[in-house]
């Protein structure tokens, strides 16, 4: 397997969506995301992605299959419940980066893409300009929850390896409906933030 990857922008975010859309419903259905996903939701969530200004979609390919796919966007063009803590905690929401998701197949992880992922998009956000800190959220699930799979590993240290750490008081608090719920909930999501 060789991973191709390419950071797209503008009117070519458009002819990525549909697999953007596969991916985060099968890829976040796992934990920690546990995410039942719909290609309604999927719609109406991307559009508001393609529809920020300074948007980018780092995407991996098999040959020409989607098998990867990592958004970013500038803050200010985010969901109010993701720029609301960096507003009540002072921030200047101007002069930050927002990594949205990173989906990946998982017969293609510890191939580099991960990394790939973060350097593309933190390089757009210098080729823009006028950004300080590149952030992205995870969501905060107890330890205890009966759907934690024993096998699960944590990305903190790959993280920590790309200069990110847990940002004190940075959480939003963002719905989806999980598997084997009726209805959305709330989820803690805790930022991590990086100098660019």
């Amino acid at each position: 397997m060789s991973l191709t990857i390419e950071a797209v922008t503008g009117d070519e975010l458009k002819d990525v969506l549909p697999d953007l859309a596969r991916l985060r419903i099968t890829v976040f259905r796992d934990w920690p995301y546990l995410y039942d996903g719909t290609e309604e939701y999927e719609r109406e969530y991307l559009a508001k992605f393609i529809a920020a200004q300074g948007a980018v979609c780092v995407v991996a390919r098999d040959g020409k299959k989607v098998v990867g796919a990592s958004t970013a966007s500038p803050m200010a063009e985010t969901d109010e419940e993701f720029i609301l803590p960096f507003k009540a905690a002072g921030y200047d929401v101007s002069k930050v980066f927002y990594c949205g998701e990173s989906v990946l197949i998982g017969g293609y992880r510890g191939q580099g893409a991960g990394h790939r992922f973060f350097d593309e998009r933190e390089a757009h956000a210098r080729r823009l300009g006028g950004y300080e800190i590149s952030t992205f959220c995870r969501v905060v699930r107890p330890d205890d929850h009966p759907l934690k799979p024993a096998s699960y590993r944590p990305l903190d240290g790959f993280w920590k390896k790309r200069g990110y750490a847990p940002a004190d008081g940075l959480v939003a608090q963002y719905p989806w409906k999980d598997i084997g719920e009726s209805d959305e909930t709330d989820k803690p999501l805790q930022f991590w933030t990086h100098r660019l």
